[in-house]
């Protein structure tokens, strides 16, 4: 019996008495991958990234462990509902134009105390000043660095579209102007570096492109550390207690963390370890969650139908962006169909030993995003299911 046979006896035996669709998460694996982002980080701090996890029971347990220390949020409302909950540290790790949450957050010492929000303009300041509605708490706030790698004079860019921000001069010059408008702190600086993090060098059937991403990577990874420590130095010129400067991402942890200029880094998708992460050279993990959809029809020989299933992730649309049928091993998609919006044909030779009522298991591309799809998660401990927990959406907030 292959490890994938039996976790589907596992995950079968669980959930026995449960109709699909049904969303899982299996704590020995979520377990084990934790340990696995602590390990890598090599004594840094992990912040969890919210956006990856979208379960508050789930960011409870990871920052339960010795390692993780602080949540990386996505939206401002996201953070305020966070920090209401008892969460004390959270980073918004994008700009917001969000003016009720600016109000509330300038109007309540203890929100204000505990979320940090992101910044790359000064027109940022600007528009958090005109949201405040005559609340005067002292705002937090966090510089993001332009991560992306340039090639040929600049001719190349590779890397997310994110901050405008990318030389020392060009970050100092905003603390300066953080130092100089009343009602805000500067207090970290944050740069994700997309293009090694979230980028797979071991891409299955393509040497010659997994070869041309691990020597782009090896080449990013040097400029940036370089960089990220000049621009920490003109920053902490400007701002000298500046308490965390954040970096990383799943894929990156350990190389991340490397760098002296580092103080924590940020990592999510770890948790869950979702199909996209199976494409790496630098670490390997084991998928803690899936979801189950019901064999409802049988139209032929090798072929079964199940409910739904359709649940792209966000990305540039492709292959890759789909879930993927996992268990039992040997299914694959129509190639005429691919996964529904209300039903998904699936072909392979393990469909013959499939019954109506059957689960068949699928893995999500992207981590948090499967909570889109769910009200509650079950979590799996052996063979016996010992908590359900709602996502995000089962608490009734869906934030983007």
């Amino acid at each position: 019996m292959t490890a994938r046979t039996a976790d589907r006896a596992r995950y079968d035996r669980a959930t026995a008495d449960l109709d699909a669709p049904v969303a899982i998460v299996d704590l020995d694996a979520f377990d084990a991958n934790a340990a696995d982002l602590v390990r890598r980080a090599a004594g840094k701090p992990v912040r969890v990234a919210s956006k990856s996890v979208r379960c508050r029971a789930l960011l409870e347990r990871a920052l339960a462990r010795d390692g993780f220390a602080g949540i990386m949020s996505f939206t401002l409302a996201e953070s305020l509902w966070l920090a209401r909950s008892g969460f004390d540290d959270v980073l918004l790790a994008y700009p917001s134009a969000d003016r009720a949450a600016y109000a509330d957050l300038a109007g309540d010492p203890k929100l204000a105390a505990a979320v940090t929000v992101m910044i790359d303009d000064p027109a940022h300041l600007r528009f958090i000043d005109a949201a405040r509605d005559g609340g005067r708490e002292e705002i937090r706030v966090c510089l993001e660095l332009d991560t992306s790698l340039r090639l040929f004079g600049g001719r190349v860019r590779i890397g997310a579209l994110r901050s405008p921000l990318r030389s020392p001069a060009q970050l100092a010059e905003l603390a300066r102007s953080v130092a100089r408008t009343p009602g805000f702190r500067l207090v970290g600086i944050m740069a994700y570096e997309g293009h090694v993090a979230g980028v797979g060098d071991a891409v299955a059937g393509r040497p010659l492109r997994s070869r041309a991403i691990r020597l782009m990577q090896s080449a990013a990874r040097r400029e940036l550390a370089v960089r990220r420590a000049e621009v920490v130095r003109a920053v902490r010129a400007v701002a000298p207690d500046l308490e965390f400067v954040n970096g990383g991402g799943t894929g990156s942890v350990q190389h991340t963390a490397a760098e002296d200029a580092v103080t924590e880094i940020a990592a999510g998708s770890g948790l869950y370890v979702p199909r996209l992460f199976d494409n790496y050279t630098s670490f390997s993990g084991r998928p803690a969650a899936l979801f189950a959809q019901p064999v409802v029809r049988r139209p032929g020989v090798g072929v079964v139908t199940v409910l739904g299933g359709g649940y792209p992730a966000s990305g540039p649309a492709g292959a890759d962006r789909l879930p993927v049928p996992y268990l039992p091993e040997g299914l694959r998609y129509d190639p005429q169909e691919g996964p529904g919006e209300v039903q998904t044909p699936l072909i392979g030779s393990p469909a013959d030993d499939l019954l109506i009522g059957d689960k068949v298991w699928f893995r999500h591309a992207k981590a948090g995003e499967l909570c889109e799809r769910f009200d509650e998660v079950r979590l799996i401990e052996g063979d016996r299911v010992t908590a359900t927990v709602p996502t995000y959406r089962g608490e009734g907030h869906t934030f983007l």
